[in-house]
This record gives structure tokens, C-alpha cells and sequence, in this order.
């Protein structure tokens, strides 16, 4: 059985109509940056997707959406091997194309920094990044964070696209994880760190 995230939440962080409000407004900074420009949106899976939904719906020039996934976690590895490898690619050109990249949430900048790289080897226009969360504590590598939600401060967050052992992505609020009252999932082998 899957705990109750009222369990072990220790704080709303960020709350929905905080989240509502902030959508909004990077949705009309984007919309007035990108007018006349050919928009790629990239999402970075799995956190991005409910801001990204979000976002798009809030942007009002033209634009087209891919996706990626990447790792950098080797197979039933619990932490990075620093390795970053592309497990769905883009399927389409991006040549000339202003690409902006949304993000859950950036810490290190390591793994983003990476699909900088290897997406900068296709001449794009243009890259940066929109993140709805901004750990930038623990930024190691700098990278184009162009459109930022909120900055937090160095804590384990869960809810509004990010997950607890792939659980609570749904959640419309984004909360912090009193680590003292979390039990992972029967037969989890995730390890409960900052991302």
C-alpha cells in the first residue's frame, strides 16, 4: 500500500494558485520573447509534463512540443554515474529552430548541461531553459535558465510533476518531505535524496 502523502508532508511549498499565478505570467514573458520566431518547446520527461500543459496553454504565438528522456543513472544504479544518455530522442529537425527547453526542476545543472551539448550539435537558432524549480544551491555547471518559477532552497520536493519513488506527480501543489515519517513503497529500491 502506497502511504498518504499527508503523512509524511512537511510543507506546501508552492501553492496551486501560487503555481496558477507564476504559469501566467512566464507564459507572457514567453509569448512576448518568441513573437516571430519558429518555437520548438522541448519537455524533459517525466517531471516537465503538467508544467508544461500548463505553460503551452498560457503561450500565445505559434509553437511546436517534442520530448525527451535521459538518464543518467545506470541500470539499478541509486545514484549518477555522471553518464547522461538520451532514452527518447526528439523526432524532429531542429535546424534554425528557437528551442526552449521546460524543466521540473534544475539542481546540479549537470544532466541539463548534457542535452545542451548534444542538442547544440543539431544548429538550432537558439536554447534556453524554462524550469518550474530552481535549486541553484546546488548549482555545480552553469546553464541557460532564461525563465525560472521560484527558487527554492535545498530541500526534497515532491507534488506538481515531480514524484516520491514515481508517486504524487499529480498533486497540484508542489510540498517538502519530512524524511523521518516517508516509508518508500513496499519493494522500492529508490533512495529518498535531493534531486
Amino acid at each position: 500500500m502506497v502511504q498518504d502523502y499527508r503523512e509524511y508532508l512537511d510543507k506546501v511549498l508552492v501553492s496551486e494558485e501560487q503555481i496558477k499565478q507564476r504559469v501566467k505570467d512566464l507564459g507572457a514573458e514567453i509569448t512576448r520573447d518568441y513573437d516571430g520566431k519558429d518555437l520548438l518547446v522541448v519537455c524533459i520527461l517525466r517531471g516537465g509534463v503538467m508544467f508544461l500543459t500548463d505553460l503551452i496553454r498560457e503561450i500565445h504565438v505559434p509553437l511546436a512540443i517534442e520530448f525527451m528522456a535521459v538518464t543518467s543513472y545506470g541500470i539499478g544504479a541509486r545514484q549518477s554515474d555522471g553518464e547522461v544518455r538520451i532514452t527518447l530522442d526528439l523526432n524532429t529537425r531542429i535546424t534554425g529552430k528557437d528551442i526552449l527547453i521546460v524543466e521540473d526542476i534544475i539542481d546540479s545543472g549537470h544532466t541539463l548541461s548534457s542535452v545542451i551539448d548534444i542538442l547544440q550539435t543539431r544548429n538550432p537558432n537558439s536554447i534556453y531553459i524554462c524550469t518550474l524549480l530552481d535549486k541553484f544551491e546546488r548549482r555545480e555547471v552553469d546553464v541557460p535558465i532564461r525563465y525560472c518559477g521560484f527558487q527554492i532552497n535545498n530541500e526534497f520536493v515532491f507534488g506538481y510533476g515531480l514524484d516520491m519513488d514515481e508517486y504524487y506527480r499529480n498533486l497540484p501543489f508542489v510540498g517538502t518531505v519530512d524524511l523521518d515519517k516517508y516509508e518508500p513503497p513496499h519493494g522500492s529500491t529508490t533512495d529518498c535524496a535531493p534531486a
